[in-house]
């Protein structure tokens, strides 16, 4: 009789498609967490390189499943060459293939901006669109895309929910939600309005870099004081 394998425990702080999910932070608790993270980061930028709306767009297209680190490593030759929609667009999927090869889905994302460059000359004058349909109409772009570029390139108050965000939304209790939609509404709903614009960023590094996937590092975090996660990490001995 064929023996059955054991089944592997799950990650005990959760994984990216299976996030630990703690109690809904009060309004009042949500907004003290939010005022912690801004205190310690007053102004908080994008780790993306970039020198204009479309080279923000592009550099956020090639993000997808891919570190920021990563994409800085392969932007600064890409956008030497090719600066403009149009620049980009002449250079096409071939072009651009041998400078960002060292990310993933390089392949697709070369096509991908290939063709969003073709059509924001065709279709936008060669501008970046400061509208979210027309954004998520172009190749590659999906709403994650559109709100950073929505937020970062245009100062508009939306959140973009990448996985640090969805894990971190639903770990502390913050913005719980089985969909990055979900967490992003509930995000959008419970942030005082005077910190929306910011939070996206706020958000991000401290999923990041604080409150990580494997095991959060709450005894580093500013806000934990506000934080519904029940297993929180203590410092490690010393």
């Amino acid at each position: 009789m064929p023996r059955q394998l054991a089944r592997e425990a799950p990650p005990l702080h959760g994984s990216a498609r299976a996030p630990r999910r703690a109690r809904l932070m009060s309004r009042d608790q949500a907004a003290a967490f939010l005022r912690a993270l801004a205190a310690a980061n007053p102004a908080p930028e994008t780790e993306l390189l970039y020198r204009d709306p479309f080279t923000l767009l592009v550099a956020v297209v090639l993000s997808a499943q891919t570190t920021d680190a990563a994409v800085n490593k392969c932007t600064p030759a890409l956008f030497e060459a090719a600066p403009t929609p149009a620049a980009m667009a002449a250079l096409g999927a071939e072009g651009i293939a041998p400078h960002i090869r060292r990310i993933g889905l390089w392949q697709a994302k070369a096509r991908n901006v290939a063709a969003l460059a073709q059509q924001l000359v065709e279709r936008h004058g060669g501008e970046v669109p400061r509208d979210r349909a027309a954004l998520e109409a172009l190749p590659g772009v999906g709403r994650k895309t559109a709100n950073v570029v929505l937020n970062v390139a245009f100062g508009e108050n939306t959140m973009a929910v990448d996985t640090h965000i969805f894990r971190l939304g639903n770990r502390t209790g913050l913005a719980p939600g089985k969909t990055p939609r979900e967490v992003e509404d509930a995000l959008v709903k419970r942030c005082p309005p005077e910190l929306l614009r910011d939070a996206h960023h706020w958000l991000i590094l401290h999923g990041r870099y604080v409150c990580k996937a494997r095991a959060p590092d709450c005894w580093r975090c500013v806000a934990a004081a506000h934080c519904n996660y029940r297993d929180k990490v203590p410092a490690p001995p010393a």
